[in-house]
Order: structure tokens, then C-alpha cells, then sequence
């Protein structure tokens, strides 16, 4: 299945576009999804932390993937 996640912050700067298209095997998790763009993208390893939304919300490591979800990566963000 092909994802398209939107990317924020750091994110899109490590990746060096605001969406990134990804293909996934059906039946794959928001973990699995991170894995994988872990190791095309090393540097969103070294973030602290990194969430992703789905469809808007906030997903668990073990929410499954569809092919039409909104998907997009929340950096950290810092402020005071």
C-alpha cells in the first residue's frame, strides 16, 4: 500500500520535502512505519521523541496502517 505522511518541523528538514511517499505491505503498524523510515532517514533516530498522527489523532506504536489514513510526523517541540 502507498502512504503519503505529511512531515513538520525537523522532520521535513531531515527529509527535505513537507510529504513523503512511502510504500508499506498491507497490515503494517505506525512501528513499523517509523522502522522503516529510521532506516532510510537515520537522523529521525535521533530524535527524542516522534509521534505520529493518524487520521488526526494521536496512534499508538501498534496501530495498524490503511491504505487511505492521513498520516503525518509530529517532531518534538520546545518552548518557553
Amino acid at each position: 500500500m502507498n502512504l503519503s505522511i505529511a512531515l513538520f518541523g525537523i522532520t521535513r528538514e531531515i527529509v527535505g520535502a513537507p510529504t513523503l511517499e512511502v510504500a508499506l505491505q498491507p497490515g503494517q503498524s505506525v512501528q513499523q512505519l517509523l522502522e522503516q523510515l529510521r532506516q532510510t532517514y537515520p537522523a529521525l533516530g535521533e530524535l527524542r521523541s516522534l509521534a505520529v498522527a493518524v487520521n488526526n489523532e494521536y496512534a499508538p506504536a501498534d496501530a495498524l496502517l490503511q491504505e487511505h489514513d492521513e498520516i503525518a510526523l509530529i517532531p518534538p517541540v520546545s518552548g518557553g
